[in-house]
């Protein structure tokens, strides 16, 4: 189960996905006019059928492997993030030291004739 996210599968987001798809098409297709909103139903059978594939033939085992894999770990993560707060900071400050200097220039007056 190494492509996990939030401890789901990708076939839990592909079936979602191939839900959301096929609400949208019979949203589309119940407004239209005439027999064309029979059209649902053959949508609705290949969701079904894309949906039951994915269940009943997993791609993978549902049993987790006896061997335990390589966890990589991130030992300067804190270190990270102190860094881009120092930056972020620095920038935030930067940025408002230099906002009165534009607002505060002056503007001079022009001419309306020159001679």
């Amino acid at each position: 189960m190494a492509t996990t996210v939030l401890g789901v599968g990708t076939g839990v987001f592909v079936i979602t996905a191939v839900w959301i798809v096929t609400f949208v098409l019979w949203m589309m297709l119940l407004r239209a006019s005439g027999s064309s909103k029979l059209g649902v139903i053959p949508f609705f059978l290949l969701a079904l059928i894309i949906t039951l594939a994915l269940v009943f033939f997993p791609r993978s085992a549902t049993t987790p492997s006896s061997f335990k894999e390589r966890e990589i770990v991130d030992t300067l993560f804190i270190a990270r993030y102190v860094l881009l707060a120092i930056v972020s900071v620095s920038f935030l400050g930067g940025l408002f030291m230099l906002l009165p200097f534009h607002f505060l220039e002056p503007v001079y007056a022009k001419a309306f004739r020159t001679h």
